[in-house]
């Protein structure tokens, strides 16, 4: 019995039990007749993984965001906001995913290590947004790339969690993925790549596990077919991917919202040629908003409150309605239902600086 069935029915019962008696005559059995409510019993694990994050280089989310600059005078700890980094050890993630996002499949992540002094800057992929068109030669729109690799997976050990790396699928090859795992995980002394990490600090690798292959490759990572991802997905994660002693974790750009076609075909097409192992997890998608309430990051009326609740209930139904047509495939359920995108998505205030996406 689902928790909020068993809440009802209980609830039911306790009414019926403390209403007023239907005949004159009480039985001894009614009268000993009792609810008992355990509050502190546990009925289930939550898997800490639920309560992780995600963060993208868009608008001022990283920079003068997460990263302010060991030179900044705002408070900071080897260049991440002192204050965020205080505030997330509170709440203590289990999972951040960076870069991306539609970031990550225009993101070499080569030009993010070695000396920051010589990393290219690049245009971001976000540039034409129409929010950014007065923000000039900013971060947001030219990423200097002072946040690397390395940046990020010391910023997670920071504040304790695990990194969840998403990999350019759409504009890199699968070599340059490899050599990313290379970068992060390789035993000191061992690669080229791995001197390079030493050679900024990080001689112990970094082992990281979660590995999004790709990112919404429906759309924005590569416009695929399913059958044309699976494709990808097996030449990124078959045969040549170096362990280096990590229990390796691939996730695979699973459906927008409700597409469960993207799902069903993406299985079976992996399924035919016997790759199924090689999927650690599904990623499911999923933005809340006011519909067409008008209603922006700060300025609600009562419709757009109702409307954003409606889109956010819709999740329950989303995971049962994934996990169903992902068992067509997987009989066992081995793949894990991974939702790494999820939340509110409003748009701007007008008074908001564009760069402050909420």
């Amino acid at each position: 019995m689902r928790r909020r069935e068993f809440i009802r029915t209980a609830g039911t019962a306790g009414l019926a039990v403390l209403g007023p008696p239907l005949t004159p005559r009480r039985s001894a059995r009614l009268a000993d007749a009792h609810v008992e409510v355990l509050l502190d019993e546990p009925i289930g694990t939550i898997a800490p993984e639920i309560y992780g994050h995600f963060t993208e280089h868009l608008g001022g989310v990283i920079y003068d965001g997460v990263w302010v600059g060991e030179g900044s005078k705002v408070p900071n700890v080897a260049g991440v906001r002192r204050a965020l980094a205080d505030a997330l050890r509170v709440i203590k993630p289990s999972v951040i995913r960076w870069p991306g996002g539609c970031f990550a499949d225009s993101y070499d992540w080569r030009d993010g290590v070695g000396p920051r002094a010589r990393r290219p800057r690049r245009t971001n992929f976000w540039i034409d947004d129409p929010r950014y068109k007065d923000l000039g030669i900013v971060p947001a729109t030219y990423d200097p790339n002072e946040f690397g690799t390395s940046e990020f997976l010391r910023f997670c050990r920071l504040v304790g969690a695990q990194p969840y790396l998403a990999v350019n699928v759409r504009s890199l090859p699968s070599r340059a993925f490899w050599e990313w795992l290379e970068y992060c995980n390789s035993p000191a002394g061992s690669t080229t790549w791995a001197d390079v990490r030493a050679a900024g600090g990080d001689r112990n690798p970094f082992g990281v596990v979660y590995w999004g292959v790709g990112n919404e490759s429906w759309g924005c990572g590569g416009n695929f077919t399913p059958e044309g991802y699976a494709s990808e997905y097996r030449r990124f994660v078959t045969w040549a991917v170096p362990q280096y002693g990590v229990d390796l974790r691939f996730v695979a750009s699973g459906p927008n919202g409700g597409d469960l076609e993207w799902t069903r075909r993406f299985f079976a097409a992996m399924a035919e040629r016997g790759s199924l192992d090689r999927v650690w997890g599904w990623a499911l998608h999923h933005y809340c908003s006011a519909g067409d309430a008008g209603a922006d990051a700060v300025a609600f009326d009562d419709r757009g409150w109702y409307e954003l609740l409606a889109s956010a209930d819709r999740m329950e139904g989303l995971v049962t309605a994934h996990w169903q047509a992902m068992r067509q495939a997987d009989r066992e359920h081995r793949v894990k239902l991974v939702v790494d995108e999820w939340g509110a998505w409003h748009r701007t205030a007008p008074l908001v600086d564009p760069s402050h996406l909420f």
